[in-house]
């Protein structure tokens, strides 16, 4: 059984006592994914953060295997920042574990769980938690079922996706069978969920504790892949306009979410406050960004800690 501590946003600033400590870091960036131009400016943030701290790191773009990759580079550890599959889904976190060469993060099981969007809603239903009604899609022939259940407005996800891509928002049948042929582009399962009309939150888990939570608006229909990294009309709040019940509530809720599914080291969890004030549960990110329009720095940087402090502490993951 999950535990139901409270859990306070508790995160002490790091000073670089000891570097060396980490040997020599990989710091595996790229991947062949749909996310893999996030994931090298992320990767590139990472790098030199672990530069100015004095780390011996090297960057390392991973274009396709991650044992060519690595072939013949002697490394004690790896900063994993590839973000989707290949890279977020456990067949990384699998090869480095028969490598022997610990790594930033979660572990096989929870990483192959989380990326599955369909799966993870699953597991938080079967502990009780509320994540918003859902219909899969196999195929146009489902379209008509999807609307008895869920009506609309609904937004078409595919399961095994980041970022929002492949993501749409459909207001009626027809929408709904474009953005099903959109989603199925993907590869995955695509399911349509029941849209929230309330107010999106995201909360980043460092080491089992909740970093501030960030009230998240765009004049998008969503939080697209534009409104996350490129647009500037994307407005973050942080301190998010709770109070602080509220916020320790939100906190809470989603530190159980990632135990619920093995997540360990750092992630990001989504959450909407719908209408009613209920807090449903959207999905979990077991490597999320670390651009310049990131989310998890943003709320290191409210829990007082800097870009590079946040670094360090996430590659110190490895070391458990």
């Amino acid at each position: 059984m999950v535990g139901e501590e409270k859990t306070a946003t508790v995160i002490p600033a790091h000073r670089y006592d000891n570097p060396e400590k980490f040997g020599r870091v990989a710091v595996l960036m790229g991947g062949s994914a749909a996310e893999r131009a996030v994931s090298l400016r992320s990767g590139a943030a990472v790098y030199e953060a672990l530069k100015r701290a004095g780390v011996d790191a090297i960057a390392i773009d991973v274009t396709d295997s991650p044992i060519d990759a690595l072939a013949g580079v002697q490394v004690d550890r790896v900063f994993n920042i590839i973000h989707g599959r290949g890279g977020e889904d456990g067949v990384l976190q699998g090869v480095l574990g028969v490598m022997k060469i610990p790594y930033t993060g979660s572990g096989v099981m929870a990483s192959a769980l989380s990326m599955d969007k369909l799966r993870t809603k699953l597991c938080w239903q079967g502990y009780g938690l509320v994540t918003p009604r859902w219909q899969l899609l196999d195929s146009e022939a489902d379209i008509d079922g999807c609307i008895e259940k869920l009506g609309f407005p609904v937004i078409v996800k595919p399961a095994q996706e980041g970022s929002s891509l492949g993501m749409s928002k459909a207001h009626n049948r027809d929408e709904l069978v474009k953005a099903l042929q959109i989603a199925s582009e993907f590869n995955c399962d695509v399911y349509a969920e029941q849209w929230v009309a309330g107010k999106e939150y995201t909360v980043a888990i460092l080491n089992g504790a909740a970093l501030p939570v960030i009230r998240l608006e765009t004049p998008h229909s969503f939080y697209d892949y534009e409104a996350k990294y490129y647009a500037n009309t994307t407005q973050y709040h942080c301190p998010c306009g709770l109070d602080d019940a509220q916020e320790t509530a939100l906190q809470d809720i989603a530190v159980t979410a990632s135990k619920v599914v093995g997540v360990t080291g750092w992630a990001r969890v989504d959450v909407f406050i719908d209408s009613q004030g209920q807090y449903q549960l959207i999905e979990i990110n077991t490597v999320p960004g670390m651009t310049d329009h990131s989310l998890v720095p943003m709320a290191a940087k409210q829990a007082g800690l800097t870009f590079d402090e946040l670094v360090w502490q996430v590659l110190e993951t490895s070391l458990a």
